[in-house]
């Protein structure tokens, strides 16, 4: 993965408090969780940059 950049976020609250169930039923922390819920989200909409083809 490459360099993080912090970046405040404004979320609903039930919608954290979901999100941090989830988390814990994965063994993530909230924010891991949410990382992995974006990376999925950009993997099925074939926008993920880690898969990108690369130009020459």
């Amino acid at each position: 993965m490459g360099k993080k950049k912090a970046f405040a976020l404004r979320v609903d609250e039930e919608m954290l408090k979901a999100i941090e169930k989830w988390a814990a039923d994965e063994f993530r922390s909230t924010n891991g969780q949410i990382e992995w819920m974006l990376n999925k989200s950009l993997k099925d909409a074939n926008r993920n940059p880690k898969t990108e083809k690369k130009r020459d």
